[in-house]
Order: C-alpha cells, then sequence, then structure tokens
C-alpha cells in the first residue's frame, strides 16, 4: 500500500473512533493498563536485554525497511529509527524472545499487550509530526535508555497534542498515539524505549468489534509480507 492510500484509509478510521470514543492524550496507567507495572518493575532487566540487542544494530531494521508507508515519518532526515519487534499485532515474530527472553515472558503473561518493541532513536533524530491509526490501542512508553540534557533533564522529548514529555529512565507514560505527536532526540547519545500497544478498555462494543476486525487485517498484512 502506497503512503498515499495507508494515510487516507487511517484518516477515514480514526474519522470513526473519534466520532466514537472520547478520551484525553495521556491517560492514567492503573485504570487503563495496569499491567504495566510489570514491565516498569523489571525495567531494568528489560534494558540489559535492549543493550545487548544494541551491539548488533546494524541487524535491526529502520522502521521504514518493515513499512514502506511509514517513510514519511521514518526516513525523512537520514537518522536512524529502528525497531526490535517481539509482537506485532499479537503476532509472535520468530527468533526475538531468545535475544530478549524476560521481556518475551512479560508480553506472553499479560494478553492485553497486542504489539512490543524496543525502539532505537539516533542522536539527532527526529520523528516528524504524525498521527496513529486507530484509538483502539494505547501506547506505553518505557524509558530504558535515556540521554541528559545540560540541565540533567531528559533530553529525548515526546511532544503529544502540543504538550512536551520529558519521561525518565524507569518512569513511564500511557498515552493515545491517534493525538499529533512527534519525537526528537536533541542528544549525541542513543535514545532506547520499550513501546506496548494495548487494548484500550472499556470499548463501546461495536468499537470493540472494528477494534479486533482491525487488528485482524493487520495480522494478515503481517503474513502476507513474510515478517515472521
Amino acid at each position: 500500500m502506497s503512503s498515499f492510500l495507508y494515510d487516507r484509509a487511517a484518516d477515514v478510521v480514526r474519522w470513526i473512533y473519534d466520532w466514537r470514543i472520547d478520551g484525553s492524550p495521556v491517560l492514567e496507567l492503573e485504570g487503563n493498563f495496569p499491567g504495566g507495572r510489570r514491565f516498569v518493575e523489571a525495567w531494568r532487566e528489560i534494558r540489559s536485554e535492549a543493550l545487548r540487542v544494541a551491539g548488533n544494530l546494524e541487524q535491526v531494521p529502520r522502521f521504514h525497511e518493515i513499512m514502506p508507508e511509514q517513510a514519511p515519518i521514518s526516513a525523512n532526515d537520514g537518522r536512524d529509527w529502528r525497531l526490535f519487534i517481539i509482537k506485532a499485532y499479537g503476532v509472535v515474530m520468530a527468533g526475538k524472545a531468545e535475544a530478549c527472553p524476560r521481556l518475551a515472558a512479560l508480553v506472553d503473561e499479560c494478553p492485553d499487550v497486542l504489539s512490543a518493541s524496543i525502539s532505537f532513536l539516533a542522536p539527532g533524530k527526529h520523528i516528524p509530526p504524525h498521527r496513529g491509526p486507530f484509538r483502539g490501542v494505547l501506547r506505553f512508553y518505557l524509558p530504558l535508555l535515556m540521554p541528559l540534557d545540560e540541565d540533567g533533564l531528559p533530553a529525548a522529548i515526546l511532544k503529544l497534542a502540543g504538550a512536551e514529555h520529558r519521561v525518565a529512565e524507569g518512569d513511564c507514560l500511557l498515552w493515545d498515539d491517534t493525538y499529533t505527536h512527534e519525537v526528537w532526540n536533541a542528544s549525541r547519545q542513543m535514545r532506547i524505549v520499550l513501546l506496548l500497544d494495548v487494548w484500550r478498555p472499556r470499548m463501546p462494543a461495536d468499537m470493540r468489534l472494528l477494534s479486533h476486525t482491525l487488528v485482524a487485517t493487520a495480522r494478515a498484512g503481517i503474513r502476507l509480507r513474510g515478517l515472521v
């Protein structure tokens, strides 16, 4: 699918969800993804696994190499955004659990987790403003290696719905990625973050059905592309 067709399809899906589901850009963890605490408690172990993966970073694909439709936000400035994907829309990626056994076990124990990946953002990388495709899932963001600026604050910034968030190592943020957001790593070091996509709780029945249909379609696309 071309970037243009992908964007138009995503616009239609977002319009439906925006019409049916209200929500804030940032959500409270305990009431929406209580399982996230397990990942926070294990963040140092997950970081150790991520650093081992980083030792062979050239083997980790760039986002637009996985999804060419994402080239406008992944290949925009010549700097790397690489994703080590453990699970995508319920499909477990072959051979990845061996590299990150602790993370893989946590994902396996948490049925609300649809997708899990480790995001490696190169120094100076800017991910331009964009929106996620649908509101049936929420994004869990857990920094594992966060460079600091001269003031000691996290140097990688997530700007979400106009508000800047600087999240420290071992802290987390649960957010709705259908709101416009962008990311930049304003440092000379790599930023590493755990990203989880989790089911949104308490959806209306029609939106729950639509969400499961979209996820099933995404799973089929993953298999057709031979990504497993």
